[in-house]
Formats: C-alpha cells, sequence, structure tokens
C-alpha cells in the first residue's frame, strides 16, 4: 500500500524531521535497497526483526524496509536499560537487528545485525523486484510487547490483516492527502501503528516529533511549525496542554487522545476554544491493534465521563458476565472484543495466547478469535461504551498498560526483601503513579531510607521508566487481610519520604523553604532537600509545567520551559529566582524573600 501511493505522489512529501524531507519516491527506493540486504541476510516471511534507533527520517525508512522484506519488526527503544532489552530479545528469539553505529551491543544471540549508516552490498542492492516475501494478511507485521499479568513482559504478534482494518477505511476519523500526522508516541507504543501507517498509506505527510524528551513547548512549536493537523495525545499530556497551550493547538484538525481516562472538563474546554476541531476518544487494548473502539465528536458532552464509543469498523464487541453471557443494555460487564483487529496471540507463548484469546462465539465467520479486554464497561442509552476500570489489577501509567506485580517481582529478587506490594497513588500534578511498599525487618528509620533508595536504583536499571516506582517505602512489615493477603488498603498514604541517594541539606534561606514547600505539594514527598534533584524525586516533564505555573503565580517571573531541566535542585533554582530581572520578575532577591513571606 506504500509502494502504490509512492507511485501516484512520488514527489509530495511523505516524513519530514526538523529542516530534513523525504519524498514518497525516495522513501520506497530506500526501503526497497534495505529491504534486498534484508532478504540476503535471511528474513523471511515472519522472521522477527529488531530495531533499536532514535526517532528519525531512517527509522521510518527501516519499518518499511522491513515489511516490504516479509518480516515483522520489533521496537526496542534505546533509552530502555540493557537488561531490559535483554530479556526482551530472549523472550523474541530474534535472530535479526538493524541499528546504527552508534548503538550499544545487543544480545549474543542477535545472528544479522545490519548498520544503517554502512554501505549496503552491490548484491543486495541491485534495483529489481524484491523476490517473494512468503506473506498473507495473517503474516505478522510487528511485535509489541506489553507487561503481562505474572509481571514478565509478552509480546504481542500483529497482522498485516489487522493494520489494514485499521487504517483502510475508518469510519470514525476522516484523512486528507493534505494532512499532517505528527508521529510523537514510541514505536513500541501500539499507537504509533496508526500515526505511522494511515499517514504513509493515505499519502499524507509525517512529521516527525523531535527525538528523546521533548517538553510542553517543544510539542506546541513541533505542532505549529509542521502544520499538523491530525495530532494523538496520551492522556496525561492532552491534559497538560489544554491547561498551559491550549492556543497551541490551532492549527489541528483532528485531535485523539487515550491511554487512560480522560477529564471531561479538558474536553469540553478544548472544544470551546477551538469549536473547528474534532475530537476522539479512542480506546483499545495492544491486543486488538491500536483503537477497539472511538467516540467522535465536535460537541461537549455532559457525562460524567468521556465516553470510549462504539467498536470502529472491521471490530466486534462483546458486553459478558463472569458466565460469559451477555449482560443487558446499561449493566456493567467484561468487554470482550472480536473482528479483524484481533492479535495472532502472544509470541512463543502459546499457553497465555489460549487464555486470552479464544474461539469467537458470535462472530459469523468459524475460526475467528475474540479477546478478553479484562475492562469493565457498559452500553449507554445512545450506544456509546462507558469505562469503569479495570477487571483485574492492571493500571495505566503514562499511557503504557502496567501490571503492578511486575515490580513486586523485581523487589521480592532481593533477598532481603521479605514481602512486596505495588500500587497507585495521584501525585499533586494528578498524574497516576507507582509506588512500592517493600518488608525488610531490622532496619533503623535511615538505613531504611537508604535501603529504599538502593532498590529503585535496581529497578530503575532493568525495569522501562514507567515502571519505576515513584518511590520504594520499606516498612518493617506489610499489612495482611484475614486470607495471608497483602491488604493494600492499609498501607500508608501520606506524603512519602525522600528516598533519593544523597544525603539530606536543610534549605539555606526562606526562599529555599518556600520552594521545598512547592516541590513538596507537587511531587508528595518530604522532607525536600537544597540539593535534591526534581527528577530523582519522581517529578517528569508534565509535572514540571505544574511547577513553572506555580512559581510563576508565586513570584511573578517567567521561567524558560527548560529551567527545570538545567537547573534541577532548590538551591540551583533559587539562585535562578535571585537572578531574574525579566517583566514582573522581583527586581532583587530582598523582593523575592518577601514573596516568600506574603
Amino acid at each position: 500500500m506504500v509502494a502504490e501511493q509512492a507511485a501516484r505522489t512520488p514527489e509530495a512529501t511523505a516524513i519530514s524531521h526538523g529542516d530534513r524531507r523525504l519524498s514518497y519516491r525516495q522513501l520506497d527506493a530506500d526501503a526497497d535497497a534495505l529491504a534486498r540486504r534484508l532478504r540476503a541476510a535471511g528474513v523471511r516471511g515472519g522472521s522477527v526483526v529488531a530495531v533499536m534507533l532514535d526517532r528519525s527520517i531512517e527509522l521510518m525508512v527501516v519499518l518499511t524496509a522491513i515489511l516490504k522484506a516479509g518480516g515483522a519488526y520489533l521496537y526496542l527503544d534505546p533509552a530502555e536499560p540493557a537488561e531490559q532489552r535483554a530479556r526482551i530479545l530472549d523472550d523474541a528469539r530474534a535472530r535479526f537487528a538493524v541499528t546504527d553505529t552508534g548503538t550499544a551491543p545487543l544480545a549474543d544471540g542477535i545472528e544479522h545485525v545490519l548498520s544503517i549508516d554502512e554501505p549496503a552490498e552491490a548484491a543486495a542492492a541491485e534495483p529489481g523486484l524484491l523476490p517473494a516475501t512468503e506473506i498473507g494478511p495473517d503474516s505478522p507485521a510487528y511485535v509489541c510487547y506489553t507487561s503481562g499479568s505474572t509481571g514478565v513482559p509478552k509480546g504481542v504478534v500483529v497482522s498485516h490483516r489487522a493494520i489494514f482494518r485499521l487504517i483502510d477505511t475508518p469510519d470514525w476519523i476522516e484523512v486528507r492527502p493534505d494532512d499532517v500526522f505528527l508521529q510523537i508516541t514510541r514505536v513500541g507504543f501500539d499507537v504509533s501503528t496508526f500515526e505511522i501507517w494511515t499517514s504513509l498509506v493515505k499519502g499524507c505527510r509525517l512529521a516527525l516529533a523531535p527525538s528523546g524528551r521533548a517538553d510542553l513547548d517543544e510539542i506546541v512549536k513541533t505542532v505549529h511549525d509542521e502544520g499538523v493537523t491530525i495530532l494523538w495525545l496520551t492522556s496525561g499530556l492532552f491534559h497538560k496542554l489544554v491547561t498551559h497551550h491550549l492556543e497551541g493547538l490551532g492549527t489541528v484538525r483532528h485531535l485523539l487522545a487515550g491511554g487512560d481516562v480522560l477529564s471531561p472538563d479538558h474536553v469540553r474546554r478544548l472544544l470551546a476554544a477551538h469549536p473547528h476541531l474534532t475530537f476522539t476518544n479512542g480506546y483499545g487494548p495492544t491486543e486488538n491493534t491500536t483503537f477497539t473502539t472511538c467516540w467522535t465528536t465536535r460537541r461537549s458532552s455532559d457525562n460524567e465521563r468521556v465516553p470510549i464509543g462504539t467498536p470502529v469498523h472491521g471490530t466486534t464487541a462483546a458486553i459478558l458476565d463472569d458466565a460469559m453471557r451477555p449482560v443487558p443494555p446499561g449493566e456493567w460487564g467484561e468487554l470482550w472484543v472480536g473482528g479483524d483487529g484481533v492479535a495472532t496471540g502472544y509470541l512463543n507463548k502459546p499457553g497465555a495466547t489460549a487464555e486470552k484469546f479464544v474461539a469467537d462465539i458470535f462472530g459469523p465467520e468459524p475460526g475467528r478469535r475474540m479477546y478478553r479486554t479484562g475492562d469493565i464497561v457498559r452500553e449507554l442509552p445512545d450506544g456509546n461504551l462507558d469505562f469503569l476500570c479495570r477487571a483485574d489489577r492492571q493500571v495505566k501509567i503514562r499511557g503504557y498498560r502496567v501490571e503492578p506485580s511486575t515490580v513486586e517481582t523485581e523487589l521480592l529478587k532481593d533477598p532481603r526483601v521479605e514481602e512486596a506490594a505495588a500500587l497507585t497513588h495521584t501525585d499533586g500534578a494528578g498524574d497516576t503513579r507507582l509506588i512500592a511498599y517493600a518488608a525488610v525487618s531490622g532496619l533503623a528509620e535511615e538505613e531504611a531510607a537508604t535501603f529504599g533508595a538502593g532498590l529503585r536504583e535496581k529497578l530503575a536499571a532493568v525495569l522501562p521508566a514507567h515502571l519505576v516506582p515513584w518511590a520504594i517505602l520499606v516498612l518493617p512489615e506489610i499489612p495482611l487481610n484475614a486470607n495471608g493477603k497483602v491488604d493494600r488498603g492499609a498501607l500508608p498514604s501520606a506524603k512519602i519520604p525522600r528516598n533519593v541517594w544523597n544525603e539530606y541539606v536543610e534549605p539555606a534561606d526562606d526562599l529555599e523553604r518556600r520552594l521545598a514547600e512547592i516541590w513538596s505539594d507537587a511531587l508528595d514527598v518530604e522532607p525536600i532537600g537544597s540539593t535534591d534533584n526534581f527528577f530523582e524525586l519522581g517529578g517528569h516533564s508534565l509535572m514540571a509545567a505544574e511547577l513553572l505555573a506555580a512559581l510563576q503565580r508565586d513570584f511573578a517571573v517567567d521561567l524558560p520551559a527548560r529551567t527545570l531541566y538545567l537547573r534541577p535542585t532548590i538551591a540551583d533554582l533559587a539562585e535562578v529566582l535571585r537572578q531574574s530581572e525579566g517583566p514582573g520578575s522581583p527586581e532583587s532577591t530582598q523582593e523575592v524573600e518577601d514573596a516568600t513571606s506574603r
């Protein structure tokens, strides 16, 4: 489909990244050349090909080439811990990989590593038709790893048929040839399927967000500079952009959000400010190829929750009770989904596949399967679905589906940890975070804090960032209920003791003490010392926007969005405020000190 689009509009821009542009003709030619190299290396129909590259035009070429060669791409984030990548590669049993010369070595099991920086061999780069790729509609197109209920990541295998169902004739969005999609999600996150392939199959321009971590200002600038018209945001990012940069969404024609529960008030504010804009709440597990249901509207809703909509084209939905009987409209039940979007299953895990992917007893065709989402929903009077919660303990952290047992399993690997528990907590900025508890007997209070910080460092070395707990509280014991199970309701929920590696340094003056109070309110951590690092305390880019807004209110000073990245401690930030002399800023240290007393 991408090749056919390239034949229709060869000179149109397919991909843009900053000042760089790649035409559809060049995309197709470059992908063909790399596909021949992959075939020469042994890639055949269904071969899993690991890819470890930062977001770039080259990455998009590589993904296209892997599909042309008949392989299925498995994205590995260079920013993730090496041990996490090694686990995934070991589970996937991948034999092929594409990297660049700056990439760290991959696992030993990779037999063929192609570098995009190295010149192609002449034989592999000869023009002409690619050999047959032995693939069909149900052949794997990509593998996306999710956190499993056992704490072991599982690779979801998604077919070409499933992607086709998502992007060919969507009934919930109108895609125009002059649309500009923003590719902002990590390619290992299933929403990238919609961003990348809808754009390239429909002849649009795919604009790439800046590589690495982008702050809110950078995102808004990219949206404006690239003229983005179709934009997908995680719920957390959506809420922050509506709160702080509502005016920056003016070029967007269709905005999609999801990954977690959305605030109805934020949706109303968006639509009131931009009446030209169409909004979609997109819901769906990775196992059903990005979107299962969508609620698309241009009008605000008075519902207490934002609906998740109706099944998209090529998808069926059934709300069942524990006996797999349909529940009446309006009653809560578990959502089961079927149709062409259902994944092939879990890579190399037939038992887990058989448990979650079962025969579709409601489907019109024999042999089709449906997937058990584990989500509790109900049908509203207008036919839309209303999402309530997860049936199990899985939660969403920054748009990623997370199973707390993953953290508990890692904590229990330490021989001194006798019991472990993890649960979610809503911080001062309204974001969902993980808090972990570890039972270790015989520790003094000071030793417990140091031990907890050490545990967190160990987890940060082996787990993705969204699975690293905000804090790890070390307790003499974890409360149990009458059945001997962890009583999560009895775990402490007060402010979290500081859980960082450095020693506590008392704030030096009123200004630093006021900053420590602001940080404590936002992070729910106390005490906070003069040399504590905002990000090591659990802060992140979205929370940084909240803090900068609070500082502007308290001190009447405008600070650049990158301030907290460049000056991430209380002492550093206090020095910035003392030196601020911009419009509306305190003109002297004394005036800043006066602001703290007020």
